[in-house]
């Protein structure tokens, strides 16, 4: 696999060996080595998902880095976090993925309601496989448990991401917002039922 880890909480450091990495198509801050930079069209969620996000309007840029060296990326000072997949499965909220492994399958997710009112689009990405892939967040990403026994309840907002298996429902609660003054209408909220984990920011979009 290829190598990610953290150069520092804000910067991703990827060493390539004849190896390719997928990212955000201007996320690269600095490289060395002999690195080539091509636009990818597909990002490895075949036609049928980049045909998905086209009629929407809601398409990943995306580039290719290829070839030998180390290449460094970054994202509107945005906190960056490695997250190494075996074998399973996760959704993320396509602004939140900074960069992957080829090895990695991606694919789209309907958001459903919960894209449309939060803003985030109608479709999530999927990342399956054996591999790395970078997440950013503002502010430290938090990883909640989620069990049979204790569902959780996030702000759309501050949704990022989750893996295992997991139910979702989108549900409205007319007090949790009125109750601290913010009588706008923003009172929906995300429920995860389930056995997994589930990723936040500790700020709002």
């Amino acid at each position: 696999m290829t190598s990610f880890r953290n150069n520092s909480d804000r910067l991703l450091e990827v060493t390539l060996q004849k190896e390719t990495v997928l990212a955000i198509a201007g996320s690269m801050v600095a490289y060395t080595g002999t690195i080539k930079f091509e636009k990818s069209i597909l990002g490895g969620e075949g036609i049928f998902g980049a045909l998905k996000r086209k009629v929407t309007n809601e398409g990943m840029q995306l580039m290719q880095a290829s070839g030998t060296g180390t290449v460094f990326f970054a994202q509107n000072a945005a906190e960056i976090t490695v997250i190494a997949l075996s074998g399973e499965k996760m959704t993320i909220e396509s602004s939140s993925l900074l960069a992957y492994d080829t090895s990695l399958k991606t694919g789209t997710s309907f958001a459903g309601l919960r894209g449309a009112v939060s803003g985030q689009g109608l479709f999530s990405t999927t990342v399956e496989g054996q591999g790395s892939i970078a997440v950013i967040s503002r502010g430290n990403l938090i990883m909640l448990e989620v069990t049979p026994a204790n569902p959780l309840r996030v702000d759309p907002d501050a949704f990022v991401g989750y893996k295992g298996n997991i139910t979702q429902e989108f549900v409205f609660d007319v007090n949790w917002r009125t109750m601290v003054g913010q009588s706008s209408g923003e009172s929906y909220q995300h429920k995860f039922s389930g056995q997994g984990v589930v990723f936040i920011q500790p700020a709002e979009r």
